[in-house]
């Protein structure tokens, strides 16, 4: 016989909501771990005394009865596992498994019976249903009426908020049914009276979620939150875990009580209550108890009278109530020396602190990550700046948690930390002989290689280069005709006055032919910027007018089915729907898959026949536009051709010039005195130039001085 059973995906019953987690069944007793929320449920051998089998609406259940009244309920079990259970129930348990069936005649008139925590409405000797008297939250009396109604449950779709008992009268004097039915719920139901005094009171408390200044009243069974606006009573029985974290600045303290279920305002839940604290606050602390029965309560955790820091007084008073252990920061420190990480959640700005066991987010909204419920982190660049990464964590139930703008210095401490709790990281890369499962995760090296580091590198070599191809771009043209011998020659043989008029024609070929050289080049390296530039500076705009692209099988899909998905599951965020529209696409049979298929195949084959109509009709247009632009180019032609006097008359005082120039004017030409006097007349505009020599044509005498010089 096996020492242990194990059952994975088992529901748990709590205050009708059904709770995914695992079953283990040992010879010490039950264990059952939530998966949602990591609380977990242990029952020892010796406090059992009944166990059920029955037919569920999830297969079969499990019903355990212990000795001090509670009840416990596990459905999802199958049918063949009966034997190994009642095998199990008998040499570890030395229990029978009994085999119990609900009544399902669907009558409304029985006998109501009372045991434990547990309301049972029964025909014959078959229950019809049974009701946790804990689910009461209130109980009232009629004539021969008893009313119960229930807390809401924010899990289920529909829930049960009220039921009505019609109880008949008898004949016993003195005894009134109502009333005793009314007491019996009353006695197990969670209903809070805020009957007597209070333990403590702390006045005028910090409160960031539910937000504003509260008394915390502390009662033996619950604590009890009075603000200006609203009140709540938070039953000790749903605090789940407390934290106390240090605040950034060293000055604060929070304080953080994670509730399931959550309190309620309206609409809005509050699953962690959070509370602030300044370190420099103390208080003196009196308890509303004699001495004697604080010993005996609290067993020397709390005394009568105490003093100190509030927050310490505060998260003392809880823990004892409470009887759960507080949770603070590990020996993660970070890159300022904090316990905690700046980072941002969402909209909003706060501290993330790596735990022992998991991560904690405050304050808005809070969020804390066991790391049994995560599958793998992955350490992403921040989308705005390279300044900063994004921490990403993903739990194995497909939720995603992006932690973004932390600062590029945590990240070795961050990486170190998650390596060590040995957390899959996802974007590390396998290396030789890592097995990626979780177990087998190697630790942190310093040799290893940093995928992240590595990209970070990569990515800033890519923006130097592009840095230097636009500053080579932009500063092109005068990085080459910037060269200063270059230049001061050059101006010293146009401009200089002592210029050597006796130089060679050969150098004189020389310079042409090096400035023709740096002339050429400059020009061929607009060219090639030009070039470059335009592809970006030509880009067509989207025509409106032009048939819009056929959509996929799965978007025609999505497109009808999207109203029946809403409707289906109300209230359902864009995001959610996306993800549920993709695991239903993703089950459909094949014969379904292909149904849409067609329409999309029927819908490419009429995009296509609008794009050749398009097409076309937009070929005779264009032909259209080019007849028109060759008609216009026409008519200014015509317009060209007509000369204007101005150019007439200058044609003609060239034709002037040319003819009473004389040989004297020609052999100066040739000279090399000639030769600089032509280069200073070219700086000269050709409109002037062509004035003088059409009205005085150079004499002897002008070319006799002219050799001279």
């Amino acid at each position: 016989m096996a020492e242990t059973l194990e059952f994975n995906d088992i529901y748990q019953e709590v205050k009708g909501s059904m709770n995914d987690g695992r079953l283990r069944l040992s010879r010490q007793g039950i264990i059952f771990k939530n998966s949602k929320t990591g609380k977990v449920d242990n029952i020892q051998a010796g406090e059992l005394t009944e166990g059920i089998w029955r037919r569920v609406a999830l297969g079969h259940g499990l019903k355990l009865l212990t000795k001090n009244g509670h009840v416990y309920k596990y459905d999802g079990f199958r049918e063949s596992e009966f034997e190994k259970l009642s095998d199990f129930f008998k040499t570890h348990y030395r229990l029978e498994l009994m085999e119990k069936d609900l009544c399902v005649k669907g009558w409304n008139w029985g006998t109501v019976k009372f045991g434990g925590q547990l309301l049972s409405f029964d025909i014959g000797d078959q229950p019809v249903f049974e009701i946790p008297l804990s689910n009461v939250s209130q109980c009232t009396t009629g004539k021969n009426e008893v009313t119960l109604e229930f807390h809401q449950n924010d899990d289920a779709e529909v829930s049960l908020m009220e039921v009505r008992f019609y109880v008949p009268p008898t004949q016993e004097d003195g005894v009134d049914p109502v009333e005793a039915f009314a007491q019996n719920v009353l006695s197990k139901a969670d209903v809070i009276q805020a009957t007597g005094d209070a333990i403590c009171i702390f006045r005028e408390l910090q409160c960031l979620t539910p937000r504003g200044r509260y008394d915390i009243r502390i009662y033996p069974t619950f604590l009890h939150l009075h603000g200006k606006t609203f009140d709540y009573k938070i039953p000790y029985t749903t605090v789940l875990r407390l934290f106390l974290l240090p605040h950034k600045d060293q000055r604060q303290m929070f304080f953080v009580i994670s509730l399931d279920p959550p309190i309620k305002q309206g609409q809005t839940r509050y699953h962690f209550l959070i509370l602030l604290f300044s370190k420099d606050e103390d208080i003196s602390l009196t308890l509303n108890m004699n001495e004697e029965e604080v010993e005996k309560r609290f067993e020397g955790r709390l005394t009568k009278n105490m003093s100190g820091s509030l927050y310490e007084m505060v998260s003392r008073v809880m823990k004892a109530l409470v009887n759960r252990k507080i949770t603070v920061p590990g020996n993660f420190q970070g890159h300022s020396g904090a316990q905690c990480i700046t980072c941002s959640y969402k909209a909003s700005s706060g501290l993330l602190y790596p735990l022992e066991r998991g991560f904690i987010y405050v304050h808005k909204p809070p969020v804390h990550i066991r790391f049994d419920e995560i599958s793998f982190v992955n350490f992403a660049r921040g989308t705005t700046t390279t300044r900063s990464f994004d921490f990403e964590i993903e739990t194995k139930q497909g939720t995603q948690y992006t932690f973004s703008s932390i600062e590029r210095e945590e990240y070795g401490k961050l990486f170190d930390f998650v390596n060590a709790k040995k957390l899959n990281i996802k974007n590390r890369g396998l290396k030789e002989g890592m097995n990626p499962s979780y177990d087998d995760y190697a630790d942190s090296d310093e040799d290893q290689h940093d995928a992240y580091l590595e990209r970070m590198k990569e990515e800033g070599k890519i923006r130097e280069e592009n840095a230097n191809d636009s500053s080579d771009d932009s500063g092109e043209e005068t990085d080459e005709s910037f060269n200063p011998g270059e230049e001061e020659e050059d101006v010293a043989e146009e401009f200089d006055s002592n210029a050597s008029a006796s130089s060679s024609s050969n150098e004189g070929d020389s310079d042409r032919d090096e400035k023709k050289r740096k002339q050429l080049k400059k020009a061929k390296m607009a060219k090639e910027r030009k070039s470059r530039k335009k592809p970006m500076e030509v880009k067509k705009g989207k025509d409106p007018n032009a048939p819009k692209r056929p959509m996929s099988a799965y978007m025609l899909w999505l497109n009808a089915s999207r109203e029946k998905i809403k409707s289906d599951h109300p209230g359902i965020s864009i995001t959610d729907l996306s993800k549920k529209a993709g695991e239903i696409w993703k089950g459909m049979s094949k014969e379904k898959k292909e149904e849409w298929d067609r329409k999309a195949e029927d819908a490419r084959r009429e995009y296509e026949k609008a794009m050749k109509e398009y097409e076309g009709g937009r070929g005779e247009s264009s032909k259209r536009d080019k007849s028109k632009k060759k008609k216009k180019a026409k008519v200014k032609m015509e317009k060209k051709s007509t000369p204007s006097r101005s150019s007439s008359s200058k044609s003609a005082s060239r034709q002037l010039s040319e003819s009473f120039k004389s040989k004297e004017f020609v052999s100066s030409d040739e000279s090399s005195s000639g030769e600089n006097k032509s280069k200073k007349k070219r700086r000269r505009s050709e409109d002037s130039e062509e004035e003088e020599l059409a009205s005085t044509p150079p004499s002897s005498e002008d070319s006799a001085s002219g050799s001279d010089e």
